[in-house]
C-alpha cells in the first residue's frame, strides 16, 4: 500500500498520542512493552540482548548494478524475489530512490561517508577515496560495535578497511589471491583452473554464461556462507554491523546451473528505445557501449539474453538473502535487527540503445532501498517521494544513537523522511568532473542533467513522461523549469564551495568530448593473478 509523507505523519502523531502503543498502530506490530519482553526472551536463551544499551543490530544487505524494476514486489510480475518481498512486507519500499553517482567507487563511498561526490571528493571508478573522512562503520565500530564487510567494497586501497574491524574480501578483478578471500577458498577448494571465477570479461563482457562454478562455490553463495558464519560466530555481548555487498548482479551476469535456466530470453520484455533515441543518449552511454563492445548494432535475441541471464543473478541473490535471514530467524533477531536492502546503481540491459550505468535515467540511477526493523518501522509501505543512497548513514547513525555534527553527512534520516519532518528539497547527483563531469538534480518532478562532455542539458518530466523519452529542454514550457533548476544546482555547489564545474553562474565549457579508439587496453580486464598461467609454450605472440 503506497502512502504519502503527510499520512504518514498523522500516522505517527496518532501514534504519539497513543503513548503505550508506541508505534503498533502504524506497524501492525506488538507494544514497546512486548518488544521488552522479547528482549528478556533472548537473554533467557543466550541471545543477544545484553548487547551495549541495548542497540539494535544492523546488515546492509547489497548488490552491485540492480535496477529499481527488478522486485517482485515492486511490481514486477516476471522475477521471483520472495525473500526481498518479505523485507517489503515487514518494511518499507522507498520507489524513487536514487544513488548519488552512478557507478561503483564513488557510489560506494557516498554511501560509506554519507556525502554527495563534490564533496567527498570521489565522483567515479578512478578517484581516490580520501582516508580521513569520518565513515559510518568507523563511528559504528568506535560505538562497540562488531563490525564486519563481506564480498565486494571495491575500495581504493583494496585492504583498507575505513573503519570496519574485519573484512572479508570478494572483489571483481582480484589483484591477487592474498588479498581476496574468496579466491583463496576456490584455490583451496580447488577451483585454481577457474582464473575468472565472476565470468568471463574482456570482449565477451557483456555475452550471457552460465558459471564455470557449481552454485555453492559462487561468489553469490560464498557471500551468503560468509555472513552466516559471522552470524554464528560474533560475540553476542555486543550489537553487529555488517555489509555484506554481492558482486552480482553485475556484469558478467553468469548465474550458475540450475539458476541459469530460470529464465528464458523470449520471456524478457524489451527494451525501451524511444524515438530519436540519439537525441537522448550522452557521451558517457556512448562510450560505455564503446569500450563495452556493444556499439557494433543492435541484437535484439542478445538483448533479451543478457535480460535472462541478469534476472538470474538477482534471483540467487535472494535465495541467498533468504538464507542470510533465515538465520537471524533461527537466532531471535530479526526484530531486534535494521535491515537495509539497496544497490550502488543499476544497469541500462539496452535502453536507449545502450549498457551500463553512468547516466542519470532512471534505468542506471534509480535504486531499490528497504528498510525493515519491526516496530520501529512502518510494515508493508511504499513511500513516493525522492531518497538517495546518502541517506544510509544517517538512517544507521540515528537507529544506533550515534549523534552526527551539524554538516557532517548531506543524507537525512530515512526516519526522520518518514515522519514528514525532512526540509530537504531535491536531491543531486555527479559523474566524474571536468571535461567528464556529468551533474544532476530532482525535484520529485523535474530532472535536470548536464553533461559537461555533450555541452549540453537535459529536462526530464517524470509527470508527464514517466519513462523518460524525451528531452523536454526541448518542449514549450520546459525552458523555465531547467532554468530554474540549474541555477538550483550551481547555487549549491557554490555554497559547498565547489567551484571546480563553474564559471561565474554558469558552467565551464570545454571542448566536445570524442570517443577514444576502440583498442585492446580499453576492451580488456583480465585478471592479472591469472597472468603466470595464460602462456601456451611454442604458441606465444608478440
Amino acid at each position: 500500500m503506497k502512502i504519502t509523507r503527510r499520512e504518514f505523519s498523522k500516522r505517527l502523531a496518532a501514534a504519539a498520542l497513543a503513548g503505550a502503543a508506541d508505534l503498533a498502530m502504524i506497524t501492525g506490530k506488538g507494544s514497546h512493552a512486548q518488544q521488552t519482553n522479547n528482549n528478556a526472551q533472548r537473554k533467557s536463551e543466550g541471545g543477544s540482548s545484553d548487547m551495549t544499551n541495548d542497540k539494535p543490530n544492523i546488515l546492509l544487505l547489497f548488490t552491485d548494478q540492480q535496477r529499481y524494476d527488478t522486485i517482485g514486489a515492486g511490481g514486477n510480475d516476471l522475477i521471483r524475489t520472495p525473500a526481498i518481498d518479505q523485507l517489503c512486507a515487514t518494511g518499507v519500499r522507498f520507489d524513487r530512490c536514487y544513488t548519488p553517482s552512478p557507478v561503483c567507487v564513488s557510489a560506494r563511498y557516498s554511501l560509506l561517508t554519507g556525502l554527495y561526490p563534490h564533496r567527498s571528493g570521489c565522483a567515479d571508478n578512478g578517484h581516490p577515496m580520501d582516508q580521513t573522512l569520518p565513515t559510518l562503520p568507523g563511528m559504528l565500530t568506535r560505538d562497540g560495535y562488531e563490525t564486519r564487510a563481506i564480498g565486494k567494497m571495491h575500495f581504493r586501497p583494496v585492504r583498507h578497511t575505513f573503519g570496519f574491524e574485519r573484512m572479508e574480501l570478494s572483489e571483481e578483478i582480484p589483484g591477487n589471491a592474498e588479498n581476496d578471500e574468496f579466491l583463496q577458498h576456490l584455490i583451496e577448494a580447488g577451483y585454481d583452473y577457474v582464473h575468472e571465477p565472476h565470468g568471463i570479461r574482456s570482449e565477451l563482457y557483456y555475452i550471457p554464461q552460465t558459471s564455470q562454478l557449481p552454485a555453492e562455490h559462487h561468489t553469490t553463495h560464498w557471500t551468503a556462507d560468509r555472513t552466516i558464519q559471522f552470524l554464528k560466530d560474533r560475540d553476542r555481548s555486543r550489537p553487529f554491523f555488517t555489509w555484506t555487498s554481492f558482486i552480482k548482479p553485475h556484469p558478467p551476469f553468469d548465474p550458475p546451473v540450475p539458476w541459469n535456466k530460470l529464465y528464458r530470453a523470449h520471456e524478457m520484455p524489451p527494451p525501451k528505445r524511444p524515438e530519436h533515441v540519439e537525441e537522448l543518449m550522452t557521451w558517457h552511454m556512448r562510450n560505455q557501449n564503446h569500450y563495452k563492445r556493444r556499439d557494433a548494432g543492435v541484437d535484439d535475441n542478445l538483448i533479451t539474453a543478457i535480460r535472462a541471464a541478469y534476472y538470474a543473478c538477482i534471483s540467487f541473490i535472494d535465495y541467498n538473502v533468504g538464507r542470510i535471514l533465515a538465520e537471524l530467524e533461527a537466532q531471535g533477531e530479526l526484530e531486534n535487527t535494521l535491515i537495509i536492502y539497496t544497490s550502488d546503481h543499476g544497469e541500462l540491459l539496452g535502453d536507449y540503445d545502450s549498457y551500463g550505468k553512468r547516466c542519470f535515467y532512471d534505468s542506471a540511477a534509480r535504486v531499490p532501498l528497504i528498510a525493515s526493523w519491526p516496530g520501529k518501522l512502518p510494515a508493508g509501505q511504499v513511500y513516493d517521494d525522492p531518497v538517495s543512497t546518502i541517506d544510509v548513514v544517517s538512517t544507521i547513525a540515528e537507529a544506533a544513537g550515534i549523534a552526527l555534527r551539524t554538516g557532517q553527512v548531506d543524507g537525512v534520516s530515512l526516519q526522520t523522511t518518514l515522519a514528514g519532518k525532512s526540509e530537504r528539497e531535491y536531491i543531486i547527483g555527479q559523474l566524474n568532473h571536468k571535461e567528464r563531469g556529468v551533474y544532476f538534480i530532482f525535484d520529485g518532478r523535474y530532472k535536470y542533467i548536464y553533461s559537461a562532455p555533450d555541452q549540453k542539458e537535459y529536462l526530464v518530466d517524470t509527470k508527464l513522461d514517466p519513462t523518460e523519452t524525451r528531452n523536454h529542454a526541448l518542449v514549450v514550457g520546459g525552458k523555465t523549469e531547467l532554468v530554474r533548476l540549474r541555477k538550483v544546482l550551481i547555487k549549491q555547489f557554490k555554497d559547498d564551495d565547489y567551484t571546480l564545474p563553474l564559471e561565474g553562474n554558469r558552467w565551464r565549457e570545454y571542448p566536445p568530448a570524442k570517443l577514444p579508439p576502440a583498442t585492446q587496453s580499453t576492451a580488456s580486464q583480465d585478471a592479472h593473478w591469472t597472468d603466470p598461467y595464460l602462456h601456451v609454450p611454442g604458441y606465444e605472440r608478440t
